[in-house]
């Protein structure tokens, strides 16, 4: 009689390609883990460029934005009391700036003549490439990686911040 508990014997061959199978398996759900990584990483620090002087930039005061061309606008800069050098033109992003006439609060960026917004809205303002960032992050975890909660998570935080910062520089 037999048992309805046999074991059947698989060939060297078949294990042998099973595993490498699974290994191959393995090594693809690191790569993509890794890649996602590089994703966030590289968004976090291109979002640092603009956010880390919004937030802890040396030189503050206001521009009055003079003139806009394309996507970039100019105005004259003038130190919060006691800080930085003398009045001195800048630029800063046209998204970012609002009207001509308009007087904002800015940080200057380190070693340039860029002008970034003070304040939550230009910290998220800033933090527009790390919301990108995670979007893209969701996609590659959804379709390769199949892991749909994790995915759906990023997702929305990276629409999230990317709305909330619409939200503030348009109000």
């Amino acid at each position: 009689m037999s048992s309805s508990t046999s074991t059947v014997k698989r060939s060297r061959t078949r294990r042998a390609g099973e595993s490498a199978f699974g290994m191959l398996l393995l090594v693809r759900n690191i790569v993509l883990v890794l890649v996602c990584l590089l994703v966030l990483a590289a968004g976090g620090w291109t979002s640092w460029k603009t956010a880390g002087p919004a937030l802890t930039g040396d030189q503050r005061g206001t521009v009055e934005v003079a003139r806009c061309v394309d996507d970039e606008c100019s105005g004259t800069f003038r130190p919060a009391s006691g800080g930085g050098s003398g009045v001195r033109r800048v630029t800063i992003a046209e998204s970012v700036s609002g009207v001509v006439g308009e007087r904002l609060q800015v940080a200057l960026k380190p070693d340039s003549g860029e002008a970034v917004r003070t304040g939550p809205a230009g910290a998220l303002y800033g933090a527009v490439p790390f919301g990108g960032a995670l979007l893209l992050a969701a996609l590659v975890v959804a379709v390769g990686l199949r892991w749909r909660g994790t995915a759906l998570v990023l997702g929305l935080l990276g629409a999230a911040l990317t709305m909330t910062s619409w939200a503030l520089l348009t109000f």
